[in-house]
């Protein structure tokens, strides 16, 4: 099965094979801030069945080891690459073409949920930043 996303102007488009390996909602300060959102959900894709398959985008180094890509056009954000995810790429899931057709498993960086958003779901919360692969969830104690 092949997905699709696009940034806001359609200029830079990307595409991935198979199923994601995660989804969740983040809620770190510096994914926040990089779409002036209150929480962003992102899917994990293995870098090998990825591709842009139009323009490339432009990256930004947001601190040691972490690359995110953005729309060279109209800026919207688009992935998201670090050197302690090897491998795989993040996707914002509101990129998707069909963006119901994406279902977040868990939180992270719960412990930064901004007070006035008021969340009710019963997905698995978890303080602090994964380390290791999401997938390794087992590893970690929900908050």
């Amino acid at each position: 099965m092949t997905k699709r996303g696009r940034c806001l102007c359609g200029e830079t488009r990307w595409e991935f094979e198979g199923a994601e390996s995660w989804g969740c909602y983040c809620h770190c300060d510096d994914c926040r801030r990089n779409c002036a959102a209150p929480v962003v959900a992102w899917m994990g894709v293995p870098l090998r069945n990825f591709r842009w398959t139009a323009a490339t985008p432009r990256s930004f180094a947001s601190s040691k080891g972490v690359r995110r890509h953005f729309c060279a056009t109209c800026g919207s954000p688009m992935g998201f690459e670090a050197d302690h995810y090897e491998g795989g790429m993040h996707l914002y899931a509101a990129s998707l073409e069909d963006p119901s057709d994406f279902a977040p498993t868990f939180h992270v960086n719960y412990q930064g949920k901004l007070p006035w958003l008021d969340l009710r779901d019963d997905l698995p919360k978890y303080d602090g930043t994964l380390l290791h692969a999401p997938e390794d969830l087992a590893d970690y104690e929900a908050g």
